[in-house]
């Protein structure tokens, strides 16, 4: 296991609180990072053996930023995930009224999940995006913002107050983070597992990502996420992140990985990893014909066809 993990920083971030859940890091050094990217390209410098930061949330989706790192670069690899609740606190100076608050930050994919909330309560106030939540609370610490959204626990870590508590527009939103590292062989299957790729077409035609969306389908995978990303060669050239239930050892996802790439120019394989906060007990039974059983069943009687012993 990694020695040093990065994260997306400073100190306070629901990074931080999210990879602390993680039993390892107590024994492990915990490097803030001011990015993403920053926390990514420590792992591929070689100054940090893992770095763990958000991938997806509940109420916006895939974070684009850690999307596009991990399409573009240096290959990487997902690990583990963890899945933790959000809400937010209004963090204000000692003394700060709401009335107040003329300007207020936070990272930007804290937006959409208090942006309801920002109309009712503080309809006349500019917002400007900041590096992460905790980050935010450091502005507002240095006198540069009046507030910041970000995490009730970071309010002391920045000498702040919680104005308001309990902050969301969407119940039960969560965001989902990922433990990435540089490419190795794959953890054992748990039979509760997530197959991270990302394909690009190889070219664009009428039906064509429903071919490579069949791939899955006559398989019996189950895809959890797919999510466009351009790829910067022109308007309409896009490649495809997906999340499929199940491990790359699976028979059914390996053959799908392989009908992939068959039809693709490129596919990058990000990971096959336990799912966060799903028991095995819970994982849907595969459909009659697609578990790995049925699959050598297949294989041996299509040898047996080949040697003229069917």
């Amino acid at each position: 296991m990694p020695a040093s993990y990065a994260y997306l920083g400073p100190e306070g971030t629901f990074t931080e609180v999210a990879l602390r859940t993680l039993p390892e890091t107590a024994t492990r050094e915990l490097v803030p990072m001011v990015s993403v990217p920053a926390a990514l390209d420590a792992v591929r410098n070689g100054e940090a053996e893992a770095a763990f930061v958000p991938i997806e949330n509940s109420v916006e989706g895939g974070i684009t930023t850690t999307l596009d790192e991990l399409v573009a670069g240096e290959p990487l690899m997902i690990y583990r995930e963890v899945l933790l609740d959000i809400t937010f606190a209004l963090l204000v100076r000692p003394g700060t009224a709401l009335s107040d608050i003329k300007t207020v930050t936070a990272h930007p994919a804290a937006q959409p999940q208090v942006r309801n909330w920002m109309k009712a309560h503080l309809p006349d106030v500019t917002w400007e995006s900041s590096a992460s939540n905790a980050d935010g609370a450091r502005l507002v610490q240095e006198g540069r913002f009046d507030a910041a959204f970000a995490g009730e626990f970071a309010a002391e870590r920045y000498g702040l107050v919680p104005l308001v508590t309990e902050i969301h527009d969407a119940e039960n939103a969560q965001t989902r983070f990922v433990l990435v590292g540089k490419p190795a062989r794959p953890a054992a299957p748990t039979g509760a597992d997530k197959t991270s790729v990302v394909i690009w077409q190889r070219e664009d035609h009428p039906g064509a990502l429903m071919e490579l969306l069949q791939q899955f389908a006559i398989r019996g995978v189950n895809l959890m996420l797919l999510q466009s990303r351009p790829t910067g060669k022109g308007i309409g050239d896009y490649c495809f992140a997906m999340d499929a239930e199940g491990h790359i050892s699976d028979r059914r996802v390996a053959e799908a990985l392989m009908g992939l790439k068959r039809a693709c120019p490129k596919v990058r394989f990000l990971g096959s990893y336990p799912r966060a906060g799903v028991a095995v007990k819970d994982v849907r039974t595969p459909r009659t014909g697609t578990s790995d059983s049925e699959f050598l069943a297949a294989s041996d009687w299509l040898a047996r066809c080949q040697d003229g012993r069917f």
